[in-house]
């Protein structure tokens, strides 16, 4: 070794020797951090964007001893659950997504509720692809825990309002997008769908058609089948801006393309996409928020808050999970860390699928709410149905399979819809089902149950499926394997039926002419146990269903089974005018009675219930009565207890003879009245009359009359009855010609007093 190596030793250990020493080691002075601070401090670190390694966190984590209850370990847990949170959204898609909502449940969602839809808000929003994924996540968390849906609603509202103000396209096609797949998965109530396409076409503009086009994509077949009429008017008004011409030839060719998507029936756009339906429709929570609603977004949520009872409200939330997942479940909640998460996650999905087959099945019924069991139920039958060489081998591979009796309906319903499917009416399809419909009464009331089910939905089926389903049944009753009482629901009236329906009932009559023949048929409908079962396709008492079910069957070139209600339907109306005509002679019959009864009255003298007398002064120029030739003039005061008024009457009168009955012209005292007045006299009365008729009524006299005389009256005036007379115009011209005089002149000027009590008060009557 060298001198100056020596020295160089020398003066390193001559500066140990002189530096300062506090006495602590090194293992002791590294002993003195703190955990929690460090902890901190890396979180820091973490957060600002450094790599800090999960290795040294956790072993801070370790060396760290904090209660449950303190501020520091609930914002740990917080972290650590906002990261689980994300990490599992953004790992989802079709083929995990039920191992998704497993972990999700796991997490204690009722704290993190904020986190959780600002992630899946955040991640539809930069991948709207899965948008569809993200609709059917919340759907089923949704249908646990109300609380997830009516918070992401109203954010993405909320979301929608703000872009629609500031003209962000992208926000707003986001925003609808994710609201029309929950509308989809009736989540959201398609008022709010509604709601937007008419604030979004009131005032169109390029960016707002297109926004309107692209939710109508996602929405339209859903609300075609809910809201057919409002959708209508929807693509109406899309109609008449296409016609306007005013927007950008992108935006009509856009129209264009949704009218396509329409007419073709939404096939590239359905409603829920295979693997999403995982919600049975009694679980589905739809919630009903309005587009102008005061909404709250809540974002108090998203951060950290402290919380006094945290071990309480864990443990309300471990009841819920075993509520939700079953005790079965693992209730152990798992980190996941960044680098590390993948590996986790796929330890995750190997252990759900290596657990025993009884917790499998637990988990199915929990989580599968796509109809798994039904949809593969129904393929069988469709197999079967397809690969069986003939009717006989097709049931009996149905009747191997022993098929409950409440699912007996399902096999009748899925050979209906199989024999709809082909492109003409195969017998294959009524052999099978009239032998399936032979196996027993169950048998029978599920063939029963479906028909009615068909005719109350025959207008949901194309013209093809139509006429194979119609066939299919009137095969059935040919055969008489369906029992015909089935047909009691058919109501063949104009307000009860269909066009669709009325297509159903041709082609069923039709196929029974085509394997009875009309001889046959019209038989089967005589006999008398299927009659009361008849009444509403050939009724029997109303007259406009007559007539509308003979027009009916006469159009489809059946009127031979007609002939009945054509018979009927003569007797009712030969029946309903025979009672017209009845009653109409009842009514004549009426009124010339009661025209009688006035004409009488107004010829009679005196009420046999009353007495009348007369109280008169006469002043004759000669002694005579009106028995002889004479002429003579008299002012008479007659009164009468009867309630005939009593009236002053001047008259004329013209007789060569005297008259035989005539009581008007002596005073008289009668108990009884007259039979009747015989006169050939033509009497002309100023006074007017209570009662009368429009022409003056004619006496025929006997004798003409010689001379004319003026006298008063002492009878009381004719009361002209109501009724018209025979010869009512030449009356009145005969009367009105005789001395250029009218029958009724009513100018006199006689004071008529009193209304028939006591006495009456006449001044005298001067012509």
């Amino acid at each position: 070794m060298s001198e100056t190596q020596r020295f160089l030793d020398q003066v390193v250990k001559d500066l140990d020797k002189s530096a300062p020493s506090n006495g602590l080691s090194e293992p002791e002075e590294s002993k003195r951090i703190d955990p929690l601070e460090e902890y901190k401090r890396l979180q820091e670190l973490r957060s600002g964007g450094r790599y800090v390694p999960p290795a040294k966190l956790r072993a801070l984590l370790d060396q760290i001893n904090v209660s449950k209850g303190s501020k520091d370990y609930q914002k740990m847990e917080w972290e650590k659950l906002k990261k689980n949170i994300n990490g599992l959204v953004n790992k989802a898609n079709t083929g995990n997504i039920k191992v998704i909502v497993v972990a999700l449940f796991n997490l204690n969602l009722h704290k993190g509720l904020g986190l959780l839809i600002r992630s899946v808000m955040k991640a539809q929003s930069l991948a709207l692809t899965f948008t569809p994924v993200y609709a059917g996540l919340i759907a089923v968390l949704n249908s646990k825990l109300p609380q997830i849906g009516d918070l992401l609603i109203s954010r993405l509202v909320i979301q929608f309002r703000k872009a629609f103000k500031r003209n962000n396209k992208a926000l707003c096609i986001s925003s609808t997008t994710f609201l029309a797949h929950l509308c989809n998965q009736q989540v959201c109530h398609e008022i709010l769908a509604l709601q937007i396409l008419h604030l979004l076409l009131n005032n169109p503009t390029d960016d707002s058609v297109d926004i309107a086009v692209g939710l109508l994509k996602q929405i339209g077949q859903y609300l075609s089948e809910i809201t057919p009429a409002a959708t209508s008017d929807i693509f109406e008004k899309l109609r008449q801006i296409l016609q306007e011409g005013v927007l950008e030839k992108r935006t009509q060719y856009m129209i264009e393309v949704l009218f396509h998507i329409r007419r073709d029936g939404y096939k590239e756009y359905p409603i829920i996409p295979e693997g999403l339906d995982l919600v049975e429709e009694d679980d589905q929570v739809t919630h009903k928020v309005g587009l102008d609603d005061k909404l709250k977004a809540q974002d108090g949520l998203n951060v950290f808050q402290f919380d006094e009872q945290y071990e309480e409200h864990e443990e309300d939330y471990a009841k819920i999970r075993i509520e939700i997942l079953g005790e079965d479940e693992d209730d152990e909640e798992e980190e996941y860390e960044d680098d590390e998460y993948e590996e986790v996650a796929a330890e995750n999905v190997s252990n759900d699928e290596n657990q025993d087959e009884d917790n499998d099945v637990g988990k199915l019924e929990i989580k599968d709410m796509t109809e798994t069991n039904l949809n593969n139920f129904r393929k069988n039958i469709y197999l079967i149905l397809k690969g069986s060489m003939s009717a006989d081998e097709a049931v009996h591979k149905l009747l191997k399979l022993q098929v409950k009796v409440e699912d007996q309906d399902k096999v009748v319903d899925m050979v209906v819809k199989a024999c709809s499917q082909e492109t003409t009416y195969s017998k294959y399809y009524g052999v099978s089902g009239e032998k399936l419909c032979r196996q027993g009464r169950t048998w029978s009331d599920a063939f029963k149950k479906i028909f009615t089910e068909n005719y109350n939905t025959i207008h949901r089926f194309e013209s093809n499926p139509l006429r194979n389903v119609s066939k299919f049944w009137g095969h059935m009753l040919s055969s008489d394997a369906l029992d015909w009482e089935v047909l009691e629901v058919i109501h063949l009236t104009e307000n009860d039926t269909t066009s669709a329906g009325r297509i159903f009932i041709k082609f069923i009559f039709q196929e029974l002419v085509e394997e009875l023949g009309i001889p046959g048929l019209k038989e089967r409908l005589d006999e008398e146990y299927i009659q009361p079962f008849l009444h509403g396709i050939f009724p029997v008492e109303n007259a406009d269903d007559l007539r509308f079910s003979i027009n009916y069957f006469t159009a489809i070139g059946l009127g031979v089974l007609t002939e009945v209600m054509r018979e009927t339907l003569q007797d009712l109306t030969n029946k309903k005018r025979e009672e017209e005509e009845s009653r109409g002679r009842s009514k004549s019959r009426s009124r010339s009675s009661s025209y009688s009864r006035s004409y009488s009255r107004s010829r009679s003298y005196s009420d046999s219930r009353s007495r009348s007398y007369s109280r008169s002064r006469s002043y004759t120029r000669s002694p005579s009565y009106s028995r002889s030739r004479s002429y003579s003039r008299s002012r008479s005061y007659s009164g009468s207890r009867s309630r005939s008024p009593r009236r002053y009457s001047r008259s004329r009168s013209y007789s060569r003879s005297p008259p035989r009955r005539n009581y008007s012209r002596s005073p008289s005292y009668s108990r009884s009245p007259p039979r009747r007045v015989y006169s050939r006299s033509r009497s002309y009365s100023r006074s007017p009359p209570r009662r009368y008729s429009r022409t003056p009524s004619r006496t025929p006299s006997r004798t003409p009359p010689r001379k004319s005389s003026r006298t008063p009256s002492r009878s009381p005036p004719k009361r002209f009855p109501r009724s018209p007379l025979r010869s009512q115009g030449s009356s009145y011209r005969d009367s009105y010609n005789n001395n250029g005089r009218a029958g009724f002149n009513t100018r006199g000027r006689g004071n008529y007093r009193g209304r028939g009590r006591g006495r009456g008060d006449y001044t005298s009557y001067r012509p």
